[in-house]
């Protein structure tokens, strides 16, 4: 007979790989349609930056993760990694 926390433990693991995964098919989608952002933003003569819509999206992202019971403070820092590479793969078009 196994042991019930060990059982546990391997349906909470295998229930947190599922989301891992969700998760970066996730990042890959939105990263295809930050792409497709980016290189109309160079066509256009845009900068790859827009500080007033990343400020409007970090503010929605802190009302979510509150709603969601996730500290805002966490998803905040998450969404700055996210633009920051988002800017950089934009920066990488003005060069096409």
């Amino acid at each position: 007979m196994s042991d019930p926390v060990d059982e546990e433990l391997l349906w909470l693991r295998m229930s947190i790989a599922n989301m891992d995964a969700a998760l970066v098919h996730l990042l890959a989608e939105r990263f295809k349609c930050t792409e497709q952002v980016g290189r109309l933003k160079a066509h256009a003569g845009m900068p790859p930056a827009d500080p007033a819509r990343e400020a409007v999206q970090i503010e929605r992202l802190r009302a979510l993760s509150e709603t969601s019971g996730l500290d805002p403070h966490f998803a905040e820092k998450f969404l700055n990694v996210i633009i920051a590479e988002v800017i950089r793969n934009h920066r990488q078009f003005l060069d096409e």
